[in-house]
């Protein structure tokens, strides 16, 4: 299945390159300096300015998985569960040559699916949810995926995450924040949530992000973990939002 698609977006630098004298930091207390700055980090200036600062950085941010309408992308995303975009890009070509509608997908055995998608990990629950969502739009949906938060969680393997998703990226309806490993990590090392927990992490964003950069928001923040702000040394000398940033895992500091 021959699909077009731009190459992973690089963070575009909008600022001068930090020089080689700068110092890493260790891992030390908050300076006073950094604990006065902590109390406003839900301010709608600082806000505004970390915005900005990932929509130059990643203008052209956009979902990573492949898909043509709806439907594939519902499916790619069941599949990304505990498994990378690359892998599930690998797998859904052939799997769409096969089965490419939700008619033809629910016609299909389990141990036909389960043998398209075994690389992805957890290919037998995957394939009944893949399986249910097809049976379950043709008979209550005449065929489309749901346009609605409500609706479209009713469909095995939509929980709410996967159907932000959906609804975001396929329809351009902002009902919720994406938040998946890397917008829950760059969202506590930027002090926007103390929560843990996805759904509290997501509640909490909401109130603070605009609704009209929900969408986008997330791309930005998916593409900033995988490429700058990694789980293990982050690469905060290239970082477009190390100045406005006070987490104690930085491994460098311009202050």
């Amino acid at each position: 299945m021959p699909i077009a698609k731009k190459a992973p977006t690089k963070p575009t630098k909008t600022a001068s390159k930090k020089t080689a004298s700068a110092k890493a930091v260790e891992k030390k207390p908050l300076t006073a300096q950094s604990k006065a700055g902590a109390k406003s980090d839900l301010a709608p200036e600082r806000i505004a300015d970390i915005l900005k600062r990932l929509q130059e950085a990643y203008p052209n941010a956009e979902c990573a998985l492949h898909h043509r309408n709806a439907w594939e992308l519902l499916v790619a995303t069941i599949l990304s569960a505990q498994c990378t975009d690359v892998r599930v890009n690998m797998v859904t070509p052939e799997l769409f040559r096969k089965y490419p509608t939700p008619n033809a997908m629910a016609e299909a055995s389990l141990p036909a699916i389960e043998e398209e998608i075994r690389s992805t990990g957890f290919y037998r629950n995957k394939a009944k949810s893949i399986s249910g969502a097809a049976k379950k739009i043709i008979g209550d949906f005449k065929g489309q995926v749901p346009r609605t938060l409500a609706e479209l969680t009713t469909v095995p393997g939509a929980a709410r995450k996967t159907a932000s998703v959906v609804l975001g990226v396929a329809y351009g309806l902002a009902e919720g924040i994406v938040v998946d490993t890397h917008v829950l990590r760059l969202s506590k090392r930027l002090s926007l949530t103390q929560a843990t927990e996805p759904k509290k992490v997501e509640q909490d964003l909401m109130q603070i992000i605009p609704k009209d950069h929900w969408i986008q928001f997330s791309h930005e923040l998916i593409h900033h973990g995988r490429q700058v702000c990694i789980a293990r040394k982050p690469r905060c000398v290239d970082c477009t939002l190390e100045t406005v940033c006070h987490s104690s895992d930085k491994t460098w500091s311009s202050w």
